[in-house]
């Protein structure tokens, strides 16, 4: 198993970049993540996928909150979507392989491969291959992680020298209402940690108190949350986590 780069643990990582629309960085934005850059911190990201299979650099499966058009991304090209401007800023959405030059090892890079099942099941792999493709020339520092544990396993074979991670949570039926109740129960314990091959988990802030984290903490796991959204939140968070995902404040010190 590839070990988590360091820098991981000592750069907080800004959630979507370091993003602010009233300051012209929407979320996942070539400005946002240039913004933390120029801060020091480290990034996180969102992947979907676009219909010609390329990965694309947007967090919702729909284009509507963050682009104010209809449709989900997936039902269009990876050139139209670079054509259609992020809500608050002035830039097409990107595609992976334009932030990984952007970035170019500059900082590092926690990457979120979306579920593309809809029910935490195996994919087709799509995301995941275009993922490594893009990945398979860069040097800088990077994590991959997901929700769907299946996607987590397939990236082992795909991108065996990227460091891998499960994003997790308490599940609750309120914040999953689309999950079925028995695919809620089992996630909820972390149970693929291990098959994954996984080092990392990216856990909610508001579920931190789970007796699953600190078992995998002491079995050597980096333990990371999000989303941290003050001083106050993040000094609760640093007694269990390792590092925090943060927006809306900026952590002290950057570096």
């Amino acid at each position: 198993m590839t070990a988590l780069p360091e820098v991981f643990f000592r750069l907080p990582l800004a959630h979507r970049g370091l993003h602010d629309v009233a300051d012209g960085r929407p979320e996942n934005s070539r400005a946002a993540i240039r913004a933390a850059i120029d801060a020091g911190y480290g990034i996180e990201i969102d992947l979907q996928l676009s219909r010609d299979g390329r990965a694309m650099v947007f967090h919702d499966y729909d284009l509507g909150r963050l682009a104010g058009v209809k449709g989900p991304v997936r039902q269009r090209d990876a050139a139209e979507l670079g054509q259609i401007p992020l809500l608050g800023g002035d830039e097409g959405i990107p595609d992976f392989a334009e932030v990984l030059a952007l970035v170019a090892g500059r900082a590092p890079l926690l990457v979120e491969l979306k579920d593309q099942h809809g029910q935490m099941g195996d994919t087709d792999g799509t995301l995941e291959r275009a993922t490594a493709r893009c990945l398979a020339d860069y040097t800088g520092p990077v994590g991959l992680m997901s929700f769907n544990p299946h996607m987590v396993a397939r990236l082992a074979s795909l991108a065996p020298d990227v460091a891998r991670g499960i994003v997790t949570c308490g599940y609750s039926a309120e914040d999953w209402p689309l999950l079925r109740a028995e695919t809620r129960a089992r996630l909820r314990d972390i149970p693929d940690y291990g098959a994954t091959g996984s080092v990392f988990v990216s856990h909610d802030i508001d579920d931190l108190d789970n007796p699953r984290l600190a078992d995998l903490k002491a079995e050597g796991a980096g333990v990371f949350c999000w989303t941290v959204r003050s001083a106050q939140a993040e000094a609760e968070a640093r007694r269990i986590a390792d590092n925090i995902t943060f927006e809306g404040y900026l952590p002290t010190p950057a570096a």
